[in-house]
């Protein structure tokens, strides 16, 4: 039986943390995912919902690591992020796609009756919506409810996605050939300003 991640294991560098997440099992609410991508963010990161310094809405990123920071964009989907590095540095790991490997009915109540399986967790707002991740869990700890899987046999590294600050630094982590990987879009960059 696989072994639960332990907070030291969530402690450190998220930009390390994060490519080590891929193939975890994360359980929640009935439903288990095995992590296929992940995103790291810190608070030298100008993409970094912590860069500017904790907030109400940031304070479970500066608190201890191991818990679960969950955030609402666009005005209508939540994702959620693994906190990471020592106490106070303001630094988590997106969860960004998964595949369902136990709790596929609870997950599939959540998604949709006629949401294929492959795309049940396949980004990030789907899988914390499989995970029956809202408001009311950020700041939940997932010491325990983090296990290791078989790994990953190999590694891709490349740019984030979906946002427009530090959008080429290569912190997003996926397992190459996985069809449990979210599609890249690279997010359009904002237009210059106007010289008038």
């Amino acid at each position: 039986m696989s072994a639960a991640l332990q907070r030291a294991f969530f402690a450190r560098d998220s930009v390390k943390v994060a490519p080590e997440l891929l193939g975890c099992m994360v359980t929640a609410n009935g439903v288990t995912v095995r992590l296929t991508e992940v995103e790291a963010y810190r608070e030298d990161d100008p993409a970094s919902h912590s860069f500017r310094g904790e907030t109400a809405r940031t304070a479970v990123m500066f608190g201890p690591p191991g818990f679960l920071y969950v955030y609402f964009t666009y005005g209508m989907h939540f994702c959620a992020n693994l906190v990471c590095g020592p106490d106070g540095s303001g630094a988590a790991v997106l969860l960004r796609a998964g595949e369902v490997v136990a709790g596929v009915e609870a997950a599939r109540e959540r998604r949709g009756a006629k949401v294929p399986d492959r795309d049940l967790a396949r980004g990030p707002a789907r899988l914390a919506q499989a995970m029956g991740w809202d408001r009311e869990d950020d700041g939940r700890d997932m010491v325990g409810a983090v296990m290791q899987g078989t790994g990953a046999a190999a590694v891709a590294a490349g740019p984030r996605t979906g946002i427009t600050k530090a959008a080429d630094t290569n912190w997003r982590f996926w397992i190459p050939g996985d069809r449990f990987v979210s599609p890249y879009k690279r997010h359009p960059k904002a237009p210059p300003a106007s010289a008038d």
